[in-house]
């Protein structure tokens, strides 16, 4: 507690901790949506099996409208990655030097995560289990890391996107969403490999929003008029700013509402905007139009709750429970699924495990005591694993590197980040059947720890820190 207290009274006042409690928000939903629509039964060798029950509650399916959040974290990470840069290269470092220190806070968990599942596969096979049962199981603990594998494409294309902000504005995410229709069009019509790119089109628009919402408050960061006067605007700046009035939020909000009904309810479009088995096409992944809309209203009632939430931010114990949750949200995303596997292994050995039809009055009612003992298991996990990215700390900031030796250090970490990504694409590309021995692909497992290892090797100081 003292240590929460200490970082909430050093946090600047010109810190926009809407950003922190979106972050926070963002990855409970997640969390608690995963949790919530958990279906548990036995398949036909009497093993327990899960699965999802939206596809036998379309009721709910407008309930995904909020539930689905993953827009909000590109959103929140697209104005943290833009106000990281930005203080970099403030301190007169690179954007290799910023990709470098980027990278630690999401492959140290990512990493410990990875190897606790392989070990304990290893083990569970040697001990005579069944290698395609090991599969399945480490496949379902590593459904979050699909949400990864965009995402550490995205992190490295933020120099050059910025860079594309700054000159082009608020048109860049508008000729992507574009991009996106146009890939919808091939899922619909045909050829559908035109959706391919969506994977990025579509997650990278919601990013540059982000950056659109960070340069709306260049003039609280330039200081305000306790500085002085005030400096005249730059050239630009205006189309790069996202409007953060009520205003602007209702407009967004009952905009990006019509759009999304329109588009599912008399368009082509699911209403449902998880996957559904059965459903004419998924609306994320790759992210749709339909998603872009709901990102839209998603955003507009972000707005219209920032002013409200800012002040709820300034108390001291609402602030320092965002910032605790910060500090280990990584971790929580990555384990919580683990904490269901784990769960769901303990209460069939004991043989206390229930199995309710979903939609029944008995799974209704199983719901509240399910959710708290999946928290009491993550708990216990985050207090394990969390110090791993609790702990990583920015290092200090050198002098420029010579130009040899930066082009070398940028060359290994668009190669690092190249090895994270193989590594983790292959295995959600590897069906969860397939007889794994260590629960991952070697071949993914391979590719993510040497990517991973170039990068705490540059993070280190090898050669010269950009």
């Amino acid at each position: 507690m003292r240590r929460l207290r200490q970082l909430a009274e050093r946090t600047p006042a010109a810190r926009e901790r809407y950003v922190d409690l979106l972050r926070a928000l963002a990855i409970t939903m997640v969390v608690l949506g995963h949790w919530g629509v958990t279906v548990i039964g036995y398949d036909r060798n009497g093993r327990p099996a899960g699965h999802s029950a939206l596809g036998d509650l379309p009721w709910a399916w407008p309930l995904t409208w909020v539930a689905q959040v993953i827009p909000v974290f590109f959103l929140v990470g697209g104005y943290a990655n833009a106000a990281s840069l930005a203080a970099r290269r403030g301190r007169g470092g690179t954007p290799t030097g910023w990709l470098v220190d980027r990278s630690a806070r999401l492959a140290r968990p990512t990493t410990a995560l990875l190897v606790v599942l392989a070990a304990g596969a290893a083990v569970a096979t040697l001990r005579g289990a069944d290698p395609t049962q090991v599969r399945t199981v480490v496949w379902f603990a590593t459904i979050p890391l699909w949400f990864l594998v965009a995402y550490l494409v995205v992190v490295p294309l933020t120099p050059p996107m910025y860079a594309l902000h700054r000159r082009f504005g608020l048109a860049v995410p508008l000729v992507l969403a574009a991009l996106v229709a146009l890939g919808d069009l091939g899922r619909l019509l045909g050829p559908a490999a035109l959706a391919g790119g969506n994977y990025l089109f579509g997650w990278l628009a919601v990013h540059q929003i982000g950056f659109a919402w960070y340069d709306s408050r260049a003039p609280a960061r330039s200081g305000g008029a306790a500085a002085g006067p005030v400096a005249p605007e730059p050239r630009g700046l205006r189309r790069r700013r996202l409007p953060l009035s009520r205003r602007a939020g209702a407009a967004l909000l009952g905009g990006g509402l019509a759009a999304l009904l329109l588009l599912t309810v008399v368009g082509p479009y699911p209403v449902v905007l998880l996957n559904v088995p059965g459903e004419r096409l998924d609306n994320a992944a790759p992210p749709s139009l339909a998603l872009l809309a709901a990102a839209t209203a998603q955003l507009g009632l972000i707005l219209l709750l920032r002013e409200p939430a800012q002040r709820w931010l300034r108390r001291p114990r609402p602030w320092q429970a965002v910032i605790a949750v910060n500090a280990v949200v990584l971790t929580v995303f990555l384990w919580h699924l683990t904490a269901a596997v784990l769960l769901v292994g303990l209460l069939d050995a004991l043989g206390v495990l229930p199995t309710p039809p979903v939609g029944t009055a008995a799974w209704y009612a199983w719901r509240i005591p399910w959710l708290l003992a999946l928290a009491v298991v993550l708990a216990a996990l985050v207090a394990v694993f969390g110090p791993i990215e609790a702990r990583t700390r920015r290092p200090p900031d050198t002098g420029p590197a010579r130009e040899g030796a930066r082009r070398l250090r940028t060359a290994l970490a668009v190669l690092g980040y190249a090895g994270l990504v193989t590594g983790l694409l292959l295995n959600s590309l590897t069906r969860k059947a397939a007889p794994e021995p260590l629960g991952l692909p070697a071949p993914a497992l391979v590719a993510y720890l040497a990517g991973a290892g170039v990068l705490r090797l540059l993070r280190s100081g090898w050669g010269t820190r950009g």
